[in-house]
């Protein structure tokens, strides 16, 4: 619900606009200083949102397993824009293929029986995974993340399939010991080249869904939660699988899905994070009261949130390889750039997802889209990395051209999402302070730039750019005529879901 200008958004903005809305970081609080928390409500809240999550905006989400061998989905549209009655007969999640196949008639069936036949089972994935995945160099996953600029890396330690990226000590309680867990250490490989590149690495982790656990596909967004297993043995292998997976590896983020079985202990699990990382971040789908962070899916907030958000979201319409997906169903890279300055300006960061196929290749179309963030963020990221929000996020120049604000310092940063129509940009309702400098980031020397009326006109060297471009503004401008754009935050899943 959209907030009143009242004086708590007065105060709350204020503290937006002045980068304070978040507790000191590594800097002040190493892990040698470790906090003691206990598994309650009361004490978990009293985490904070570290600097480096509030300071890295852009992170991604790899998912890789079995499901990277078929690598199909039909490509039917994105979360959100498919009739959701119709959504896991045509599922475009490729990472949900066993789930999928499950289901007589559907694209993903009929996918399945053409090629494998209908003898073939999921679990028959193993040792061709096995055998592709044995090519994978999580170095050159490293290697592309830096140069696209990512900050951060969300790895898919165990998805919904229950097939585990590394060599668990945990007995399943349903199968033979290690008859379904990875021999190749996937987890700890990808944790250690990310660090290597100075990649802050986390761990995605399936609580909610273990189709072992389940006899029946699911077929509707009611089932997903109907479905969660609930038994005693699901409870300790989660909590068991997690513990590990700290221990272990020592992740900065604890991505869990779906949600968490009650008879599992989300609390704890938390509890003995922080206290071995008080720098880490857990995100809201633990199905418990605390979380560092909510995570919209294929969607993102109309303004900004006080709460930290970060969107989630393939380039195209899977997160998981899929072979079917063509340029025509992603966005374009002049559509990443708008979407990072448009989730930045409001408090959030994006999680993009990429698709490795199950030889570790990570395909031309979103290695391209890869490298134009990177290059884009070389000239502009001073836009991006490390700020806040300003009063407001949006707002459009004389001509209705998009604008997203973002602030760091005695700094406002206009980010221009669409060409100008000649050397001359006019910011609407954007009042500066006399004396202020006004530069164009990439370019040397301050830009002239006039005040008329409650417009700002600025001039802009040589050419006018021909893509999403950033002004730097200093001290900040007096005023932005509009009311604060501030929400308390929203759920991850759409309304129209959320009000089945």
């Amino acid at each position: 619900m959209t907030l009143r200008y009242n004086f708590f958004i007065m105060l709350a903005t204020a503290v937006l606009a002045l980068g304070l809305a978040t507790v000191p970081g590594n800097a002040q609080s190493p892990r040698s200083q470790t906090r003691k928390y206990k598994p309650t409500l009361e004490s978990l809240s009293r985490h904070r949102v570290p600097d480096w999550f509030n300071d890295a905006k852009i992170g991604v989400l790899v998912t890789y397993g079995l499901y990277s061998v078929p690598g199909y989905a039909p490509p039917s549209g994105e979360l959100g824009k498919v009739d959701f009655k119709t959504w896991f007969q045509q599922n475009p999640y490729a990472e949900w293929y066993e789930n999928s196949i499950k289901i007589l008639g559907s694209p993903s069936w009929k996918y399945h029986v053409a090629h494998y036949g209908e003898n073939f089972k999921y679990a028959d994935f193993i040792p061709l995974f096995e055998r592709e995945s044995a090519k994978w160099k999580p170095e050159e996953w490293a290697h592309l993340f830096k140069e696209a600029g990512i900050r951060y890396a969300v790895f898919t330690s165990k998805f919904a399939d229950g097939y585990p990226l590394w060599p668990t000590a945990v007995k399943h309680p349903k199968l033979p010991f290690n008859s379904l867990a990875a021999e190749r250490d996937y987890v700890g490989d990808f944790t250690k080249a990310m660090r290597a590149e100075g990649i802050h690495p986390g761990l995605y982790y399936c609580a909610g869904m273990d189709w072992i656990f389940m006899p029946e596909p699911v077929q509707t967004f009611m089932d997903v939660f109907r479905y969660i297993p609930q038994s005693e043995e699901y409870g300790k292998m989660t909590d068991a699988h997690w513990r590990e997976l700290i221990d272990l590896y020592h992740p900065d983020i604890l991505w869990d899905d779906i949600s968490y079985p009650k008879t599992g202990d989300a609390a704890g699990i938390m509890a003995m994070f922080y206290n071995q990382n008080p720098q880490g971040v857990v995100n809201n789908r633990f199905g418990y009261p605390h979380a560092d962070f909510n995570t919209p899916e294929y969607s993102k907030l109309e303004k900004i949130s006080l709460k930290k958000w970060e969107t989630c979201r393939g380039f195209g319409y899977s997160f998981g390889y899929n072979r079917a997906e063509t340029a025509e169903h992603m966005l374009s890279p002049k559509q990443v750039i708008a979407l990072v300055a448009d989730i930045v300006s409001k408090n959030g960061n994006l999680l993009i997802g990429i698709g490795p196929a199950a030889d570790g290749s990570i395909s031309a179309l979103q290695t391209e889209r890869l490298r134009a963030l990177g290059q884009w963020l070389q000239v502009n990221g001073e836009a991006i990395y490390g700020t806040r929000p300003w009063v407001a996020a949006e707002g459009k120049t004389v001509h209705g051209g998009e604008v997203r604000f973002t602030s760091k310092g005695d700094s406002v940063y206009a980010i221009l999402l669409d060409p100008p129509q000649n050397a001359k940009v006019t910011l609407a309702g954007l009042v500066a302070e006399p004396g202020s400098t006004v530069t164009l980031l990439g370019r040397q020397g301050p830009l002239n730039w006039s005040q008329r009326g409650t417009n700002l006109e600025v001039a802009l060297p040589g050419e006018a750019p021909s893509e999403a471009f950033a002004l730097k503004i200093t001290p900040r401008p007096a005023k932005l005529l509009k009311e604060p754009q501030v929400i308390s935050g929203e759920a991850w899943l759409p309304a129209d879901f959320l009000e089945q």
